[in-house]
């Protein structure tokens, strides 16, 4: 799994995020997008330096840009840093 990051490798982490992760994405959005309303979240894609949510808020749809704190190098990284990502936003830091 150490595929650059291309739209089909955004396409397929996005689809597994939204589809077996989606708790994951809510906390993207709230403690890294800043929007801790938010209700629902989907990835829309994924990049190096960052992803974008779409993000339910009060009835509304709003993108939401998540920088990362590195250059993802690759879909590995890609994995390892939103499973860090996920544990610190567990913890309540960012």
């Amino acid at each position: 799994m150490s595929d650059p990051i291309t739209p089909a490798i955004s396409d397929r982490i996005c689809q597994h995020m939204n589809e077996d992760h989606s708790e994951a994405i809510v906390l993207y959005a709230k403690v890294f997008g800043k929007t801790p309303d938010a209700q629902t979240a989907q990835m829309s894609s994924i990049d190096p330096q960052g992803m974008n949510l779409a993000v339910q808020i009060n009835g509304e749809t709003v993108p939401i840009r998540v920088e990362f704190d590195h250059t993802l190098k690759d879909s590995e990284d890609a994995h390892h840093t939103l499973i860090d990502m996920v544990k610190a936003a567990r913890k309540g830091s960012s």
